[in-house]
């Protein structure tokens, strides 16, 4: 458990952060002037940004749903963010009680959240960890304190791994992880993608990319749709594989969702 005695850190509002702006176009409230600033000349370049922002929420809902059809008890969400509605552990507690969740996040304004993110049913449990998730081995112990790491696993790395922008850490760093988890594991991965089709325009998202970075903002790293399979590798990757986030087993709707420049997919270990 996280000691809550300790100060809190500083929050550096001078600079915009990545869960900031998500917050901000999911809207919600804990952000700043900095951020809204960032996030509106990013929805100048790439006006669906919103979009894809709830649209990356929503396959975070339908993802852990079929993880709980499929068993899955317990959830390790890396990279959390800011807390907004259906977080990880209240789409699972809704459908089975017993669920235990653990949050790992090293943003200083996301710890201010903890104790909204430590609320659990009683039946299951939910811990929160501040760490860098390039520290794996932290992870892993600090998630074996709440989680049966005997047991299967579904490993959430929801917009993070894009903030890692080498390609052979970001493989190493997943790699790392899934060596640290049961069979039977599952790896839920979205990522900010510079695909290029009829609905989605490459530049435009790396034009956005730039806007954040050149603010001060965190860094970011867009992948293509092979480059985020790749992260992938040593699963079984599940059908429909690496898509927009819109397109992942899609609730049932009489129109077909555009896709986003956000692409997600589920594997089993």
């Amino acid at each position: 458990m996280p000691d809550m005695a300790r100060p809190e850190p500083e929050i550096d509002t001078s600079v915009p952060h990545s869960a900031r702006i998500w917050d901000y176009w999911l809207g919600g409230k804990e952000n700043y002037p900095v951020d809204r600033e960032a996030g509106d000349a990013v929805l100048r370049v790439l006006p669906g940004i919103a979009v894809s922002a709830k649209q990356d929420r929503a396959f975070l809902g339908r993802a852990v749903r079929f993880l709980i059809s499929q068993g899955v008890r317990q959830f390790l969400d890396l990279g959390t963010g800011l807390p907004t509605v259906d977080n990880t552990h209240e789409v699972a507690q809704r459908l089975a009680p017993d669920s235990r969740i653990v949050y790992v996040d090293n943003d200083p304004l996301v710890l201010t959240h903890a104790r909204a993110l430590l609320t659990s049913r009683p039946e299951g449990a939910c811990d929160y960890i501040q760490a860098d998730i390039r520290d794996t081995a932290a992870v892993l112990e600090g998630a074996a304190a709440t989680l049966d790491l005997d047991r299967p696993v579904a490993l959430m790395l929801l917009g993070v791994l894009n903030h890692i922008l080498d390609d052979a850490e970001a493989l190493r760093l997943v790699a790392d992880l899934l060596r640290g988890l049961a069979p039977g594991s599952h790896l839920v991965i979205s990522h900010t993608c510079d695909a290029t089709t009829d609905e989605l325009d490459g530049e435009a998202m790396r034009r956005a990319v730039r806007e954040v970075m050149d603010r001060g903002g965190t860094p970011i790293r867009a992948r293509s749709p092979e480059g985020i399979e790749a992260l992938f590798d040593g699963t079984r990757l599940l059908e429909p594989g690496v898509v927009s986030c819109s397109r992942w087993r899609p609730d049932p709707s009489p129109w077909r969702e555009p896709e986003v420049p956000h692409f997600s997919g589920v594997a089993v270990l």
